[in-house]
């Protein structure tokens, strides 16, 4: 059991790490507000970096030897790693020290089993550290060194990484060997030990000071609608007053694509592109604070035309909270909005984007600030997702879909559609099935850890016909369940709850 910090937010609600999760049933897990997402455990800041350590951003690692998850932890005096592959049961591994003074602002990336790590400190580079060190530690937890650091830069605000390419992009840069300015300065890491300076871009006219400052970015193989840009490799920058799209496929010559702004742009912080490329979500820091907007507002950009950005439409969100950071997983975005903790919004429609579930970290308030939730890392395929604390700590959450077990998520069947009724269930459920194809059928229930069960076979329809079978809801505790109907072809889901 790990002891919670006193005083601070998450200790009034939460008593332990988690020995168990807790799953959301009448808007609360563990004392927090929340509609859909399942507590699995909360880990302290005083349990991973001391209890002056103050809480930033986070990434995560799957160790492809193993299929372990370690969540990668960044606090004002360093980084922690942190085994949440039974998310229950978190095991602190370690800390990789500031390669300078403390700070604030500290951020991670990964590529090729190696996190790239910057903050904002005079003289720290970017350290490197071999992720699969962390499989061979007995005695935790254990002080590291890091495997490397690039010194073309002396602070960062922050790193991005193209994975695809193997290329980081240091933002908010300043000092260190190579002045490149603020813009990107990019790093070729395809060697992980051995960095190495590949070029510099500034969109100049972009930033506050007009010097291209980039606070965050996000790079991809553009596969997007627009054919002249299809397989460059495409950065859109946050550059507080705009976005700014560079093409950098030739890191010695990169060129500007566009930029764009709107009327009520405060600060351009981050955002990352939709799976499909087609479009941009992102976040204003300020724009809540400074009452330009009346709730939080995440901004839609339709980059259908790379050369001419256009905002397509807003997500307005439920609170009045600042937004800080989001990532986009399928059709849905992961949101850490500071005050209002994790929100998780279905942009399915592009038109109609809609809230579907919820965790709120820091239940004192909703209002603007910038206390609370930092950022979220929803890429791990067990679907568990990390939300850091500021103040706190991280939390271990499972929203009710993910790459594995997904909510409401239709593979092709050859025609299977499935209904479940009553929904919330008591004692009996029932679950009505039909389908255009013969097929056999299995009926699986999975709990919020991805857990079968329960399983019922429901035997061979014939094409175009249907079958009810029943589901013994008074066996299974309270709480919220996938149910997932297979056929021959594919399998259809659908997010049922027990009541109490």
């Amino acid at each position: 059991m790990l002891a919670v910090a006193p005083g601070s937010a998450a200790a009034q609600n939460v008593e332990s790490a988690g020995s168990h999760a807790e799953s959301c049933v009448g808007g609360q897990a563990g004392g927090f507000a929340c509609s859909s997402v399942d507590l699995l455990s909360f880990v302290p800041r005083s349990a991973i970096g001391g209890a002056a350590a103050r809480v930033n951003d986070l990434w995560g690692w799957t160790d492809p030897q193993s299929g372990r998850e370690y969540g990668l932890i960044g606090l004002s005096n360093g980084t922690a790693f942190v085994d949440v592959t039974i998310p229950e049961q978190p095991e602190y591994i370690g800390i990789l020290p500031t390669q300078s003074y403390e700070s604030a602002w500290r951020d991670i990336k990964v590529y090729a089993n190696h996190a790239f790590i910057v903050a904002e400190a005079s003289s720290h580079g970017v350290q490197v550290f071999d992720l699969t060190r962390l499989r061979a530690v007995t005695a935790r937890p254990a002080t590291f060194a890091p495997d490397a650091v690039y010194t073309g830069i002396g602070s960062a605000h922050n790193i991005a990484v193209n994975e695809e390419t193997g290329f980081a992009y240091s933002v908010g840069s300043r000092g260190g060997d190579f002045l490149c300015g603020p813009g990107l300065h990019m790093i070729d890491v395809r060697l992980p030990t051995q960095p190495a300076l590949a070029g510099c871009f500034a969109h100049s006219g972009t930033g506050r000071a007009g010097t291209g400052y980039t606070h965050d970015a996000h790079c991809v193989i553009y596969r997007g609608p627009d054919g002249d840009h299809s397989g460059k490799e495409i950065c859109v920058g946050a550059n507080e007053n705009y976005i700014s799209i560079a093409d950098v496929t030739d890191k010695r010559s990169p060129r500007i694509v566009a930029s764009g702004t709107y009327p009520t742009s405060n600060y351009i912080h981050q955002g990352w592109f939709t799976d499909d490329h087609r479009y941009f979500l992102q976040n204003d820091e300020l724009d809540e604070s400074r009452s330009v907007v009346m709730r939080t507002t995440t901004y839609i950009w339709d980059l259908t035309d790379l050369d001419a950005p256009v905002v397509h439409g807003t997500y307005e969100g439920p609170t009045t909270a600042s937004d800080h950071n989001l990532y986009v997983v399928n059709h849905w975005a992961y949101m850490a909005n500071y005050r209002a903790g994790l929100q998780v919004v279905d942009f399915t429609d592009i038109n109609r984007p809609r809230e579907v579930a919820f965790f709120d970290t820091y239940p004192a308030s909703d209002l603007p600030g910038t206390t609370g939730a930092w950022s979220v890392y929803p890429f791990f395929d067990s679907g568990n997702v990390l939300v850091s604390s500021i103040e706190d700590g991280f939390f271990i959450l499972r929203p009710p879909f993910n790459k594995s077990i997904g909510v409401d998520n239709e593979q092709p069947t050859g025609g299977l559609s499935v209904d479940v009724f009553p929904n919330p269930a008591t004692d009996v459920g029932f679950v009505r099935i039909e389908t255009d194809s013969a097929s056999d059928i299995d009926v699986l229930v999975f709990d919020v850890l991805g857990r079968e069960v329960n399983r019922i076979r429901a035997g061979t329809l014939s094409g175009g016909a249907s079958r009810t079978v029943r589901l013994d809801a008074a066996k299974l505790a309270a709480g919220r369940y996938v149910l997932q109907v297979r056929g021959r072809d594919g399998f259809v889901n659908r997010l049922i709850t027990v009541a109490g």
